[in-house]
């Protein structure tokens, strides 16, 4: 009788300092179990370090290791998701890098699978990162919960296991940017939670920015929420209704008080500038949504691949 094939997946970018130890705890937990065959993958974002270099020369020794290189950073959302397709294990496990998601999780994610679950999520409840960005976090997760038309589920990272029919299913989606985390709640796979105290990263410096933090919220919104787009019909007629209310006291006042009453520019000033800020803002709001049917259109690739190793 074949054994099952575990393929783990891991997404890197200059983590020259993580990734042969996190091959090192990755093979200690799966290499020797007698049950399960398994695979390691790393897609490599174009590393400007010596992340590629190491990868090769454990991937000499160890034809488990298979590696793919990105001709160029193709992004934090689009080389993971390409990643994942590529996998042909019974079970995918996508995992991080930096030791933020804790290798010795994996049996228990097994353990949930082999239970009946198509989807077992790893749920962080705790993290020993900073208090602030992590609070932060939550509140953007209770938000997008709260907003979105599917059943979010809170504090999920990335970090899960997915049976080989859910990465079948995700395969026929023509998505070039895809808000994963989303998708994965959105199709409906009988799913599990494994909760779990974030640990501090191993080493090195963590590669997202405020840019690509940005990035990842708005995308989640858009994809799974119009509460945005409704917001600003239902701010645009309160501030209508407001400003002829006000101009309509303005009007009664100098009525009353023709020769004693003038307006003055500071209400003027402060009128057009705040105005001028709503639209602004309404602006973006509307080509965040157009910017997503932009990418949608144009049907780029997820990545484009430098080379392989030990795909066979």
């Amino acid at each position: 009788m074949m054994k099952k094939l575990i393929s783990v997946i891991t997404h890197c970018y200059n983590e020259e300092a993580n990734v042969e130890g996190l091959y090192e705890e990755v093979k200690k937990i799966l290499g020797k179990n007698r049950d399960y065959d398994y695979e390691h993958i790393f897609i490599d974002n174009a590393s400007e370090d010596k992340t590629v270099e190491i990868l090769k020369k454990i991937a000499k020794k160890d034809k488990r290791l298979k590696i793919i290189v990105n001709l160029r950073n193709f992004g934090h959302i689009r080389s993971p998701f390409h990643g994942m397709l590529q996998c042909k294990g019974d079970a995918v496990i996508s995992m991080a890098s930096d030791f933020q998601d804790p290798p010795h999780l994996i049996p228990q994610l097994i353990e949930k699978w082999e239970q009946g679950y198509q989807v077992v999520l790893g749920v962080k409840t705790k993290s020993m990162e900073n208090p602030a960005v992590f609070a932060l976090r939550k509140i953007y997760y209770h938000l997008l919960k709260r907003m979105s038309n599917i059943q979010v589920i809170e504090n999920f990272s990335g970090y899960a296991l997915y049976d080989q029919k859910v990465i079948k299913t995700v395969r026929t989606i023509d998505d070039p940017y895809p808000y994963f985390r989303g998708l994965i709640c959105d199709l409906g796979f009988h799913r599990a939670t494994v909760e779990y105290t974030q640990p501090k990263r191993k080493q090195g410096i963590t590669k997202n920015n405020i840019y690509t933090l940005y990035d990842l919220a708005v995308l989640g919104i858009i994809s799974y929420s119009k509460i945005p787009l409704r917001l600003t019909i239902v701010a645009g007629l309160m501030l209508s209704l407001f400003s002829i209310l006000t101009a309509s006291g303005y009007l009664i006042y100098k009525l009353i008080y023709w020769d004693r009453f003038t307006l003055g520019l500071a209400p003027l000033v402060i009128g057009l500038f705040f105005f001028s800020s709503v639209q602004l803002l309404f602006l973006g709001v509307v080509g965040e949504y157009i910017g997503m049917i932009f990418t949608q259109v144009h049907k780029r690739p997820l990545v484009v691949e430098k080379e392989r190793v030990n795909f066979g």
